[in-house]
């Protein structure tokens, strides 16, 4: 299948899963790798890879070659250029204005009469700094600016339309990498398009933590487009319930909205099987959450 448009390879790539993959293929001796290493650079099972891997085949990023009882993967050489923009790999600091215009662009034709270029344009530059200098995030920035600025627009239409009937919830710890994560992917996992998600940090790292992804694999919940953000008052405003995890008082409160603290050890540094009961603990208390969004949701 030939790539169908730059908003969807945005999409694709703002994945953090698959753009570690993708980084991993261009950075491969050989410039290819079976799906076997990639899980075990990953700390993912094979199934899980093989997944990412099909999206990124279907979309035209990648060559497949049967050879043996192995299947190489390998960007298509007519997309190493692209994927290379695209991942913002091998440059750090600031894209060109043209990579940032053009995340502009495609968010403007995706908000097209709520918000106007100028506003589209104001948050893709903003979203960029913060990432760039409160995440310390010095690769993928292109993708992952155009994944923050569209939730950030996202958050910003929602405030706007209070009563809309589906339930808002976000989830903030400090780095945004560890128990936020976990609590904000069981939920979706279990609520689907019942409840919308959002997750930020006080003072995000500059990835989630792979035991973290490893745990919930375990109990097979994605975790993948997602990736620590700095909390902003757009997605708090909202947000119809706030739930912190031992960020003190680095969230703002706003009259309206449901606040809860979870008292809960930080993941960081910690054996997986440590991690697994933190993982079950917030699996528990985002169950009972759900019980009570679906009441206030009817």
């Amino acid at each position: 299948m030939v790539i169908s448009g730059s908003t969807s390879e945005l999409r694709l790539l703002a994945d953090p899963t698959r753009a570690r993959i993708m980084s991993l293929l261009l950075d491969s001796d050989y410039g290819r790798a079976a799906v076997g290493a990639l899980a075990a650079e990953l700390k993912l099972r094979q199934p899980t890879v093989s997944h990412h891997l099909k999206a990124l085949f279907d979309e035209g990023f990648l060559d497949r070659e049967p050879e043996g009882r192995n299947v190489w993967y390998s960007v298509r050489p007519d997309q190493v250029d692209r994927v290379t923009d695209l991942l913002g790999a091998g440059h750090e600091g600031t894209p060109d204005d043209g990579v940032l215009d053009r995340i502009s662009e495609d968010l403007a034709a995706r908000f097209v009469g709520t918000f106007a270029r100028e506003t589209v344009d104001r948050y893709v530059r903003e979203s960029f700094a913060l990432l760039a200098e409160r995440a310390n995030i010095t690769r993928h920035l292109p993708s992952l600016t155009s994944r923050f600025a569209a939730d950030r627009l996202s958050a910003l239409a929602s405030a706007d339309l209070p009563g809309h009937g589906i339930p808002e919830v976000l989830f903030v710890c400090v780095q945004n990498a560890g128990r936020s994560q976990m609590a904000a992917g069981i939920l979706r996992h279990l609520a689907g398009d019942r409840v919308h998600v959002r997750t930020a940090g006080s003072a995000p790292a500059s990835a989630l933590r792979a035991v973290v992804v490893t745990a919930l694999d375990e109990i097979g919940v994605p975790i993948g487009g997602e990736y620590p953000k700095p909390l902003t008052d757009d997605v708090v405003r909202a947000a119809d319930v706030v739930i912190t995890m031992g960020c003190g008082d680095a969230c703002p409160v706003y009259p309206g909205r449901r606040y809860l603290d979870w008292d809960l050890e930080d993941p960081v540094g910690l054996p997986l099987a440590r991690v697994r009961e933190i993982r079950d603990d917030i699996d528990a208390r985002v169950r009972d959450l759900l019980s009570t969004l679906q009441v206030n949701a009817a």
